[in-house]
């Protein structure tokens, strides 16, 4: 499976319900949540799932996943790009396959993007760390525009 942006984020984008603003002007705080298997999720999803999530019995691991650091939205030769901080979660025993994007405040839990890291990935007793793309118009985790 590959990562999916579900169409529904690609609609309401347009239809203002995200806001990545960072400058104090009312943006939305975004979270990352771990699963074991992303099968649940698909073109089609719209909203952050509790299914196949990363158990937080033992784990230290805290269910709906970790709040990201949007250090804002920049645009270059023609793309529009996002921004996150790695995201870190810290002295975790946990096993994932992979990983959902969605906005946490404004109702809803809607969903921005899933990730697929290609396998497994494992921290044990450790800190189990997502690290996002370079931030620029060819590798940013989100883009968006014509080059």
């Amino acid at each position: 499976m590959a990562n999916i942006v579900p169409d529904a984020f690609k609609t309401n984008l347009l239809k203002g319900v995200f806001n990545f603003d960072t400058s104090g002007n009312g943006g939305n705080t975004f979270k990352c949540a771990l699963y074991t298997a992303i099968t649940g999720y698909s073109t089609s999803s719209t909203v952050y799932q509790t299914g196949n999530e990363v158990s937080s019995v033992g784990t230290n691991y805290t269910t709906a996943g970790n709040t990201l650091t949007n250090n804002g939205v920049a645009i270059a030769s023609n793309i529009a790009y996002i921004d996150f901080a790695d995201l870190t979660f810290s002295s975790v025993s946990l096993t994932a396959r992979g990983a959902a994007i969605y906005k946490s405040t404004g109702g809803g839990n809607q969903l921005v993007l899933v990730l697929d890291f290609g396998g497994n990935k494992t921290a044990t007793n450790g800190d189990f760390v997502i690290q996002f793309p370079t931030p620029d118009t060819s590798n940013a985790i989100i883009r968006l525009g014509n080059a």
